[in-house]
Order: structure tokens, then sequence, then C-alpha cells
């Protein structure tokens, strides 16, 4: 009786450590288990969904009870992709992966395991702004090459003019120095996506990269915004690279001035949270690392067009007069060298830039050894 027992607290502790969603139901409908992110999934205690049929909680309609119906007769497991559970209850925007399977002896039972659509879509958007990075990283090599040079020799041969020509023609010989610097100074700032050396990482205090941050905007571009924090002060540290942290968030709170621009009301809030995070790949490694920081950056500017949103990270794409579009695919390049995502929410007037960042391994390493004895996660 007490290995039966001892297997159940096990079972009960994996499930538990899932990050997915996972309920079983049984023959006549009901909720019999509910790990404690289907809790939170649901918005109720085990407990309370246990009185209920799982019909209870999702849509009217919902293709989710024919995949369960398809389940039981087939005795087979089924996938849907992408399917809509947006409701009052669940909230807006509620795409899922499903998987129902059936129980081994236990005659029309299934499980079933959500898996958050907005999930795999950051893994699917991150994957394509490393693509994209690497894709600037090559141009990069070839530019600083077969450019640069040449543009020494235009800017020398400028520069000597300058001195032999009239008033008025040193207008136009000063117009090019200035155009072949301008286009050096892209080039090199193309060149940081060449940079693939090995990031130096520690244990870095998030809450006193955004106070140098936000010293640094209130010192120059956003003198004039209304800057607010909204920390978790218990957040452990995260490991990443101190200097690069400010570059991301100095263009990130840079991007969200300009938004705001010179509205009375103009604001940028920033928030830090501990969230249950995804397991992703390290770049460069086979280990996988979760992702439970959340650092993110809120604006009230106009937003960014819905068209524009896919592709927001990617080189060369920007909404300005004279960007360069380089800025947003070099915090994609920082952020992915981490191990971590980024991603843009625009609704309305609400523009939330959200970074998701892996812990310091220490802290990491703690957290797994309280998993592995309680069965519990922060």
């Amino acid at each position: 009786m007490k290995e039966g027992a001892s297997g159940n607290d096990m079972a009960m502790a994996m499930l538990n450590a899932i990050q997915n969603p996972v309920v079983m139901v049984d023959a006549e409908g009901l909720i019999v288990f509910a790990n404690w992110e289907a809790e939170a999934f649901f918005g109720a205690s085990a407990s309370h969904l246990a009185r209920y049929k799982i019909s209870t909680f999702i849509p009217f309609g919902s293709p989710l009870l024919a995949l369960i119906d398809q389940v039981r007769e087939r005795r087979a497991p089924v996938n849907e992709y992408r399917v809509d559970l947006s409701s009052p209850r669940l909230g807006q925007d509620k795409l899922v992966d499903i998987y129902v399977a059936p129980v081994m002896g236990e005659s029309g039972s299934v499980v079933v395991v959500f898996q958050e659509r907005s999930m795999a879509d950051k893994i699917d958007r991150q994957l394509t702004h490393r693509a994209a990075a690497r894709s600037v990283t090559g141009l990069a090599s070839m530019l600083a090459h077969e450019i640069k040079n040449p543009l020494s020799g235009i800017r020398g041969a400028a520069q000597l003019l300058e001195s032999s020509v009239s008033q008025e023609d040193r207008a136009l010989t000063r117009l090019i120095c200035d155009e072949t610097d301008r286009i050096v100074s892209l080039v090199d700032r193309m060149e940081i996506f060449s940079d693939e050396r090995p990031v130096d990482r520690m244990a870095v205090n998030i809450h006193s990269v955004l106070d140098h941050v936000k010293a640094v905007a209130k010192a120059g571009f956003a003198r004039n915004v209304k800057i607010t924090e909204n920390y978790d002060p218990s957040l452990p540290p995260v490991y990443a690279n101190r200097d690069q942290l400010v570059q991301v968030f100095l263009n990130l709170v840079k991007n969200a001035a300009e938004a705001v621009g010179d509205r009375a009301d103009g604001e940028i809030q920033l928030t830090t949270a501990y969230r249950p995070g995804i397991r992703l790949s390290v770049a460069g490694s086979r280990e996988k690392i979760s992702l439970p920081l959340e650092f993110c950056v809120h604006d009230n500017g106009p937003g960014v067009p819905a068209d524009l949103l896919p592709h927001l990270f990617d080189p060369f794409i920007t909404t300005k007069t004279n960007g360069s579009g380089l800025g947003l695919a070099l915090v994609a390049k920082i952020i992915g060298g981490h191990g971590g995502i980024v991603e843009c929410d625009s609704q309305g007037s609400r523009t939330t830039f959200r970074v998701l960042m892996p812990v310091s391994r220490q802290t990491a390493d703690d957290s797994e050894d309280i998993v592995r004895s309680t069965g519990k996660s922060r």
C-alpha cells in the first residue's frame, strides 16, 4: 500500500511539474483530475473543477467535445491545432493546441493536454528572429569589406577637393563626406551582428539595470515623459550580461519614448514579474533552460500597425522616417543569444515589449532541487 501511495505521490508531482494544463475526463464528462496549470488555466481549484463536466468550462459547440468523443470511439490519441477556446470565463484570445488520449484501464476516460498557442507562437517568432539575425551577420561581414574600404577612398578624395574648389562647391564636398560617414556608421552598426563571441554572463539584478536605463532616459531622450515602475521585489537575479541588458532596454525605452512623443498623458511603465516559464534551447548548445523572468516596457503611444507586428524584429523594418530598422533586430539578437525570447503585443493605444529570460544558474539549480524534493515549483 505504501508503494502505491508513493507512486501516486510521484505521479502527482510529475503532472504538477508540467508547464501545460492537463485534465482527466471520465466517461460521463466529469473532470476527475486537474494539475496546477489547469487550475490556473480554468481559473478554478481542482476540487471545484471536479464538481462539473468539462463542457461547463468551454464555449458551447467547442470542437474539444467532438475530439473527446472521437478518442473514446477510436481508442487512439488525437492532436488538434489552433482551437479557439475564447470565452468570458477563460478570457479572450484563448487559442490552444490540444492533445487528447485515452486512459488505459479506465473505460471512457481521456486525458486532455492544452498548449497555449501564444507560447508556441513565441517560439516560432523567436526562431524566425534568430534566422533573420544570422542573415544580417553574413551581410555585415560582406559590407565591412566591400563597402567601407571604397568609402574611405571616396571620403579622402572629397577632402582633397575641398581645399581646391570654390566656396560654393565646398558644400558639395562636405555633403559627400557627411554621406560617406553616415553609410560607414550604418555598416558599423550592422557589424555588431557578426560578433559571435560567447556572451560573458553572470547573476544580474534586473532592477539595477532598469534604474540605470531610466536615469539615462530621463537625462536625455525621455526627459519630458513620465516613467513609472511596477517591480516584483522578490525577483531572483537574471543570468545575463549587464552591459547588453542595458543596451536592450535603452533601445526599448527609446522606442517607447518616440512612440509617446509629446503627448501630455504619455507614459512609459517598466514592470518585472516571475511567471511559469517555458523551456527553450540555449543558442549554441543542447541545454534547455526555463524562462520564468518577465521584463516589460509598456507605453500608451499610437501602437504598432497590425501588418507590421509579425515582422517587427526583422532587420530593416521600421516605422520611423529616418530609422535604420536595426535597433529591434539587435534586441532580438542579444536576447536570443541569452537563450531568451522577446515579443511585442500592441492593442489600441497600449504597446508592450515583453522579454522572457532565465534566472541565474545557482537560482535555477536551487529551484530544481525544490521541485525534485517537494514536487512544487515557485
